[in-house]
């Protein structure tokens, strides 16, 4: 506030044409109050769904604009005159100073890592869950965790989604050296993600990492019902996971008036480039626009409109790359969007040939409308990319929906689209989000870093 007061009037702090600076001193009070609603609500911090930084800058843009409209409906009702520019000023200040104060956070927490001062953590468990803990830990700079190995019985095969070249040979231990191997290694945190935990020998194992000060996590199975909001309570010492259903939350009215509302809004100015590529695309091929079909809501199949650009073909011209790659082919469906097929922002349509292939998990995706773009697109997952991926962020779209969460998502969405105009030149075009990156251990670094554990079960004779 005293850098905008300062830009308002200079650094003349009572005059004839100055306003009292204690007459700031309520919006101060106010902003405090608002920002810690909304840090609470929206969950601020910038780490909470791993560090990105489209996300970082659109989260505070869509909390900041909330504070600015309670700031100037005080300033309109308060009897005292109160300057408006020099509110104007305050929150241009504060936006920048919450980004610069993200970063210094970012900023150290990377150098604390890059030192080596984290917990290693060693996941019990293979297969898909494992690998998505892995996952998660590794864009969650805030955890300050390193996985440095996984530990699975030696009949359980093994789908840890490591290529041959990058992943170090296993090895076998039996029982009673593996919290030797733990010790030796300094791990300090060990996570269950095993279809079964209540064997003796896990039971066994669990109870000497505790005695020996190890952290012990566990994953609740099966994994695959998270779609829910969970909530652990305490009956008379026994833990009790309550899962509470949210899917009926994305099906609320404000759904369909925002795409009624945004859609209109964002059919006027994508119309130009849209019809000016449809033209030349008729010109060249005799067809601006197409139809294809896909599954909607509850696998209803519905005509989704594009652009007339072949979908993997190796071989384009460089004006039906440049519509593949900014998306523009994907922008006539704000046509389905306005008809109610679709929404601006949910999972995106498939085939009926592809949805026919679902898992029971992944027809999950189906309880609701799909979109334009989502969670997925902004991570960088596009048509390529398999559907349990993109599964993995629907669902966590799903938990987390809410009018803010959709215009973030917007803005995030033009965000990644300005990136790729930024990166394609001389470049070409990343499937991989461009700030997805800024904090990672690079996935080939990490592979062969990483010390495979075998666990190999034996009778207590050995």
């Amino acid at each position: 506030m005293a850098v905008a007061w300062v830009l308002r009037y200079g650094m003349v702090w009572r005059g004839a044409n100055t306003q009292d600076i204690r007459a700031t001193i309520p919006f101060l009070l106010g902003s405090f109050l608002v920002w810690c609603l909304l840090s609470a609500g929206m969950k601020l911090d910038g780490f909470r769904r791993g560090w990105r930084f489209a996300a970082v800058v659109t989260e505070l843009f869509l909390a900041l604009c909330c504070l600015m409209a309670v700031l100037f409906t005080m300033g309109y009702l308060l009897r005292d005159y109160a300057s408006r520019l020099t509110l104007g000023y305050f929150g241009i200040v504060l936006f920048l100073g919450f980004i610069a104060i993200r970063h210094v956070a970012y900023f150290l927490l990377r150098e604390r890592y890059r030192s080596g001062d984290v917990q290693k953590t060693v996941i019990m468990g293979s297969g898909p869950v494992a690998r998505e803990i892995a996952a998660k830990i590794e864009r969650h700079p805030e955890m300050l965790c390193k996985v440095v190995g996984f530990l699975f019985p030696q009949n359980i095969a093994v789908d840890l989604g490591f290529s041959p070249a990058s992943a170090c040979p296993s090895e076998t231990i039996s029982t009673f050296g593996v919290i030797d191997r733990l010790r030796r290694e300094g791990v300090g945190e060990i996570i269950l993600a095993l279809p079964r935990v209540s064997v003796p020998e896990v039971l066994n194992l669990v109870a000497r990492c505790r005695e020996m000060g190890i952290s012990v996590s566990l994953v609740p199975q099966p994994y695959e019902l998270y779609l829910s909001q969970p909530k652990l309570m305490d009956l008379g010492g026994l833990p009790l996971l309550q899962l509470h259903d949210t899917a009926r939350g994305v099906r609320l009215g404000w759904k369909r008036t925002t795409d009624l509302t945004l859609g209109l809004l964002l059919a006027i100015p994508a119309s130009i480039p849209v019809l000016v590529s449809a033209g030349w695309l008729h010109f060249r091929k005799g067809r601006g626009f197409c139809w294809e079909t896909r599954c909607g809501q509850f696998g209803k199949p519905f005509r989704m409109l594009r652009l007339n650009v072949d979908r993997n073909v190796p071989i384009r011209s460089s004006m039906e790359r440049f519509l593949v790659d900014l998306s523009i082919t994907e922008a006539p469906q704000l046509w389905n969007v306005l008809l109610g097929d679709m929404s601006l922002v949910g999972p995106r349509p498939e085939a009926p040939d592809r949805v026919r292939r679902y898992s029971e998990w992944q027809q999950q995706r189906l309880n609701v409308k799909p979109g334009l773009t989502g969670l997925a697109q902004v991570h960088g997952l596009r048509e390529q990319h398999s559907s349990d991926e993109k599964t993995r962020f629907d669902l966590q779209y799903f938990l987390h929906s809410s009018p803010l969460t959709d215009l973030s998502l917007l803005l995030q969405t033009l965000a990644t689209l300005f990136m790729r105009v930024v990166l394609s030149p001389g470049r070409g075009i990343s499937n991989e989000a461009p700030d997805q990156v800024l904090y990672n251990v690079a996935d080939t670094h990490y592979r062969q870093e990483t010390v495979h554990i075998a666990h190999r079960s034996q009778p207590s004779a050995d």
